[in-house]
């Protein structure tokens, strides 16, 4: 009889556990409803290009012709279950008449929206101070430039 040991490794999780306490849960994630998810960038660019898609009546089938991107491929990056290339992106961009810079700033956008939806959220959870130090300067920011109001702090 010989004897097999397993590799082990430790597991460092993307996203923070959800809290011990029970709370509702959200079945498309999995994770508690009132812990909101950090937003994805392929989740943000798969619901532009879905919601520009509709919003000019057109089909999946549709698209994926004018782009010469399979249609179940498109389909998965449209639900952000799929991270699209450049290439991708551009040439879904192109079949729906639009560049790859307007659906980036439209992502961009959303994920300003959501951010601070989710800053305001946390910040009622938490009062008013929450230990959390603001990346904002003193004074008002306008962000200029090709990307509009989307302003990226580290």
């Amino acid at each position: 009889m010989t004897s097999r040991t397993t590799n082990q490794a430790d597991v460092i999780p993307l996203r923070p556990l959800p809290t011990a306490d029970p709370a509702p849960r959200d079945s498309s994630r999995d994770l508690p409803r009132s812990l909101p998810r950090e937003p994805l960038w392929r989740d943000l660019v798969g619901e532009v290009l879905r919601r520009e898609r509709q919003a000019q009546g057109r089909t999946l089938k549709d698209v994926s012709e004018a782009s010469r991107i399979s249609m179940a491929y498109l389909s998965e990056v449209e639900r952000g279950r799929k991270e699209a290339s450049s290439e991708v992106l551009a040439a879904a961009a192109q079949a729906l008449g639009l560049s790859l810079a307007d659906v980036l700033a439209l992502a961009g956008e959303r994920l300003v929206s959501l951010t601070a939806a989710r800053t305001r959220s946390r910040s009622r959870s938490l009062g008013t101070a929450g230990g959390h130090r603001s990346v904002r300067t003193a004074g008002p920011v306008r962000p200029t430039g090709p990307m509009g109001g989307v302003l990226l702090a580290a």
